[in-house]
């Protein structure tokens, strides 16, 4: 073997093992931390098998360099080894893809969160600010009985209105919590998906790899 040749080899398995390596490894961490609602670290992930999926490509060019000057295409472990390649290389596609499905998901789960917590916190201090007024309001008015009586009437009953709206709203289920419960369904859906079809890339990989060895 020339020095061209052994080149071109190290070039192809370096070149394996520095970028199937870590988006492999991308890919099966990617779930975990879908379950933990971790927005940044899925995105980051999603970007790191992004780019060593496109530096893969080095793989196949390589490998088909080294097949060409050995004259390998018309043996069946070549076409083989490079129909899996391209079958992985379309199963990764399918998994940046899943990947940016579950970033948005989770980005949506957060908002609907946050605006539901804030629906609920301004529901709880609607009824003391209302009372709160109504009796600065009484205060500040006539002295006389009827009207003092009149305008504490009043202010009771409008504090008890936005209480009891306050109690209707927390009681009934709100758009954010719907929406809050399908990004989590929908994140959970591409969470298995992205397990499942990282599962398959790696056995591809694998039976690559023996072919390679056992030739």
């Amino acid at each position: 073997m020339s020095f061209t040749d052994r080149l071109i080899l190290w070039l192809h398995i370096g070149v394996a093992i520095f970028t199937i390596g870590p988006a492999t490894a991308a890919i099966m961490s990617t779930p975990r931390y879908i379950r933990k609602h971790d927005t940044a670290v899925v995105g980051f992930l999603r970007r790191i098998t992004r780019v060593y999926t496109v530096a893969s490509l080095l793989v196949f060019v390589f490998g088909l360099v080294l097949a060409d000057m050995h004259n390998d295409f018309s043996k069946p472990w070549i076409s083989i080894s490079m129909t899996l390649f391209v079958v992985a290389l379309v199963l990764l596609v399918l998994i940046i893809r899943d990947q940016g499905t579950a970033v948005a998901a989770l980005e949506r789960e957060a908002a609907a969160m946050a605006s539901q917590t804030s629906a609920v916190v301004l529901a709880e201090n609607a009824p003391a600010g209302t009372a709160s007024a109504g009796a600065g309001n009484a205060g500040a008015g006539s002295a006389k009985p009827g009207d003092t009586q009149t305008a504490q009437s009043g202010t009771a009953d409008s504090a008890a209105s936005s209480a009891a709206t306050a109690v209707s709203t927390a009681e009934t289920p709100s758009a954010p919590a719907a929406n809050a419960d399908d990004a989590e369904r929908i994140a959970a859906v591409e969470r298995g998906r992205i397990a499942s079809l990282g599962g398959v890339t790696s056995l591809i990989w694998l039976v690559i790899l023996i072919l390679m060895v056992w030739r």
